[in-house]
């Protein structure tokens, strides 16, 4: 079965792609064989230049559920992610990275949550990490299952529990979707977009492990340090002096300010971002260091 031309589907999976010859059929094939049949896959395809394209195309061909987009230069990764978000037409939304993969019930079952519970704005599976060859590396605890009713809890919560964002590749209510920013052009910015689905609707995490996330020397783990994962990011502004904790702290910021909420809420999710900064302090003055550097470099022509 595959929904009817024209039909509005209820899902709409986006696909954020850059060269991913290696495992975007798998990947592909993962995501074809879910139970929950009335969705579409759209594939924004950042001008990739190995195979990409010509897989994109053939599977675009033989299932009219595949929308395949081809942009005309690389605009990062993070515009890539939003744009395929830009794209979607479902009720409901997930996004995918082109080399994990996902068992065949996990956008069903994330649908049952999300149609049964209207203040639930983000459904995920428990995560299992995989490497290049699909072999389980570790069963990962995500511990986002945020089902507390005030906000700045909620807000806290995630704060003092997130490290991987595994849960940002569940299923997300598109119209809570549409009310936040997606992705900033710096790194970590997924944690500020969580931030604000929170700020705006509960989290549930199935117990069952149905998503496997890719994790070995080729994904973009690999780039331990913000400033490195610029290149990702902002490729032509790499090497540029970006400020990525400070614009991780901003984006917090702005989140609480434009969530839906009453002034005093607001406060108090101010307050909680006490837990953000003892966590993350050093990425603060780091980016300062990192700004030191660079002026001495550019302005005195040696490092410090």
């Amino acid at each position: 079965m595959t929904t009817a031309v024209g039909k509005v589907p209820r899902v709409s999976i986006g696909i954020a792609v850059y060269n991913g010859e290696r495992f975007l059929s798998k990947n592909l094939d993962s995501l074809l064989a879910q139970t929950f049949l009335d969705y579409e896959i759209i594939i924004c395809d950042n001008c990739s230049n190995d195979a990409t394209e010509q897989i994109c195309r053939s599977y675009a061909t033989t299932d009219c559920r595949i929308r395949y987009h081809r942009n005309t230069e690389n605009i990062g990764a993070p515009r890539n992610f939003n744009l395929a978000a830009t794209l979607s037409r479902g009720e409901y939304f997930k996004w995918s990275a082109a080399d994990d993969l996902c068992a065949p019930a996990m956008v069903e079952r994330c649908v049952e949550v999300l149609d049964r519970r209207t203040d639930v704005v983000l459904c995920y599976p428990k995560t299992r990490l995989i490497d290049e060859n699909g072999v389980a590396v570790e069963d990962y605890e995500d511990r986002l299952d945020i089902q507390l009713e005030s906000p700045n809890w909620r807000l806290a919560h995630l704060l003092s529990k997130i490290r991987m964002c595994n849960a940002v590749f569940g299923l997300i209510r598109s119209s809570a979707l549409k009310q936040t920013r997606l992705y900033g052009t710096y790194a970590n910015s997924d944690l500020a977009f969580l931030a604000e689905l929170a700020l705006r609707g509960a989290f549930v995490e199935l117990p069952e492990t149905l998503f496997f996330r890719r994790t070995f020397e080729l994904s973009a783990v690999k780039y331990r340090s913000p400033y490195e994962r610029m290149a990702m990011f902002e490729p032509n502004r790499a090497g540029e002096l970006s400020f990525p904790n400070w614009k991780l702290l901003l984006g917090f910021l702005s989140a609480i300010r434009r969530a839906p909420i009453s002034w005093a809420q607001k406060l108090r999710c101010y307050v909680q971002m006490h837990i953000w900064l003892k966590r993350w302090r050093a990425g603060l003055s780091d980016d300062l260091v990192v700004a030191f550097q660079y002026f001495m470099r550019s302005r005195f022509g040696f490092d410090v």
